[in-house]
């Protein structure tokens, strides 16, 4: 078969000829020959394998940069790039869709009757903070109040910058309105932001000063979370312990782009290498998600001096069967620390109940 026009071909790889020209502009597919008296483009039917892929990827949605990347690759690490490309879809995705729900809440009004026809909701609290058994100091902070759960992990100068970026939330533990609270947290976030940005130019030795940073704010039975970083919140729910947060290290974008395995992660070498932060000339960008708690939640927020060492089973199992969080958070440091304790390890656990339940507690 001879070499196909323009046309010919764009109704052979379901690509319009203007998506043809654009592609050949862009280096991406460009035409087998071009006649140079009529300008004509002309496409060997080789190059129609090429083509319907670009068109596949496309209506994937994936940008052409990616697509130009991943045309130049064999089948296996082709797949490899698709898959990756998908999980950062699907995780974007998911953080919209959560966004869109509080939307919908907030917009028709079912914010507000929440907020206010939940209050018989609240929380036992408990907060620790060791500095393991290798570290010489602590770099973790914490803090647990009536309203507001935070943990942050800092490096780069002590734990200056995860006590500056916790100080910075401290005003939430006053209250917020539960159709404010992502807008409250956002705007804190930055402040903490701002806080350890001025720590940072304070001092030469303190410029790479940074801090992870996860917290909770409550607001009748709502509670909002800003997460950054590699700290972690969970939820023990039906007796069922679930990850509230997703890691922001190089080892778990890794991991969900199927590179590695878990396995794998657990001894790569990058595995403390994070992607953002607060601060540290990491990217800046918070996760911010909204969930309604129930009565008989428990919830755990820890650096991952914790989650390092010690298997999700045996946290489950302290949160499961331990009704007091300063006992919970003792076992759970006691843990960290009898595994090795190879780094700081900070934890807070809340207990949800009926408030009268509190009341008589």
């Amino acid at each position: 078969m001879g070499l196909l026009t323009i046309g010919a071909f764009a109704r052979a790889s379901r690509l319009s000829p203007k998506a043809l020209r654009l592609y050949d502009e862009l280096g991406l597919l460009p035409p087998a020959r071009v006649d140079p008296h009529s300008g004509y483009r002309l496409y060997d039917p080789a190059q129609l394998e090429r083509a319907r892929l670009v068109a596949w990827l496309r209506r994937l949605g994936m940008p052409l940069a990616d697509i130009r990347a991943v045309c130049e690759l064999g089948p296996e690490a082709a797949a490899r790039e698709v898959r990756a490309y998908w999980a950062r879809v699907e995780a974007d995705t998911a953080a919209r869709r959560d966004l869109a729900a509080f939307l919908v809440d907030h917009l028709s009004g079912r914010d507000t009757t929440m907020s206010s026809d939940h209050t018989t909701l609240g929380i036992r609290y408990a907060v620790l903070s060791d500095t393991g058994s290798v570290r010489e100091s602590n770099d973790d902070a914490g803090y647990a109040g009536p309203r507001l759960l935070a943990v942050a992990d800092g490096f780069g100068g002590g734990r200056h910058a995860g006590e500056a970026a916790i100080e910075a939330l401290k005003p939430l533990d006053a209250g917020v309105p539960g159709g404010e609270l992502l807008s409250a947290l956002e705007e804190a976030a930055h402040r903490a932001r701002e806080s350890v940005s001025a720590l940072a130019a304070s001092d030469p030795a303190l410029r790479d000063v940074g801090t992870t940073l996860t917290a909770m704010v409550w607001s009748g039975s709502r509670l909002g979370l800003v997460h950054i970083g590699d700290s972690r919140a969970y939820v023990l729910r039906d007796g069922e312990l679930f990850q509230i947060t997703h890691d922001h290290t190089v080892v778990q974008s890794l991991l969900d782009e199927g590179r590695i395995t878990p396995e794998e992660a657990a001894s790569h070498p990058q595995r403390a290498l994070l992607l953002r932060a607060v601060g540290g000339g990491s990217a800046f960008e918070p996760d911010f998600a909204l969930r309604d708690a129930r009565a008989e939640d428990r919830y755990l927020l820890c650096s991952d001096g914790l989650t390092g060492v010690v298997p999700a089973g045996e946290i489950r199992r302290v949160l499961a069967s331990e009704d007091d969080p300063g006992a919970a958070v003792r076992q759970l440091v006691a843990l960290a620390n009898r595994a090795g304790g190879p780094d700081n390890v900070t934890c807070v656990v809340a207990h949800v109940a009926e408030r009268r339940m509190l009341t008589s507690a």
